[in-house]
């Protein structure tokens, strides 16, 4: 079984509600713990073996699976995630707008409220993506083209005898 196979299982796989919350409560932990060290060391690009970030984080293979899982959109290199064993050179090249993006899509605000991104982004750029990120939700409906108003195409007929047939 793949390293990212355990990781869906682990984290997907149980029926129990009790064990399931108790699961994301201890991984919400270890991935606030990794964001911090990233964040943290944001100005080097940081790579390793699964394993080594597991043994620096004091936390599972599983668990660093996961954490990839959840950073892989905002990676420069997308990961090949079902490829990936313990033993792979894991290459962290991290887009950090997109990262802080998807960080409010997720509403994850335990981590884009993390004080370590303060160095990384602005004030102002850490809300204009947040504005971005809210914008992109709202759905804007187009306004319908009535049957017997004037087409569009500028032909001078009505839509209906037009462009609307």
């Amino acid at each position: 079984m793949s390293l990212y196979s355990a990781w869906t299982q682990i984290a997907f796989g149980n029926k129990n509600q009790e064990v399931e919350i108790a699961f994301w409560k201890e991984f919400c932990g270890a991935e606030k713990s990794f964001y911090e060290y990233i964040l943290e060391n944001y100005q080097r690009v940081t790579e390793g073996t699964v394993k080594e970030f597991a043994e620096q984080l004091g936390t599972s293979n599983e668990f660093v699976m996961g954490f990839l899982d959840g950073i892989n959109d905002s990676l420069v290199n997308p990961l090949t995630l079902e490829e990936i064993t313990e033993d792979s050179l894991v290459k962290l090249e991290i887009d950090f707008e997109k990262l802080y993006y998807n960080m409010h899509e997720a509403k994850a605000d335990y981590l884009y409220t993390l004080p370590q991104w303060e160095p990384i982004l602005t004030q102002e750029k850490r809300k204009e993506i947040e504005k971005a990120q809210k914008r992109s939700k709202i759905v804007v409906k187009e306004e319908k083209i009535g049957r017997n108003e004037p087409c569009p195409c500028g032909s001078g007929k009505k839509y209906k005898k037009c462009c609307g047939q």
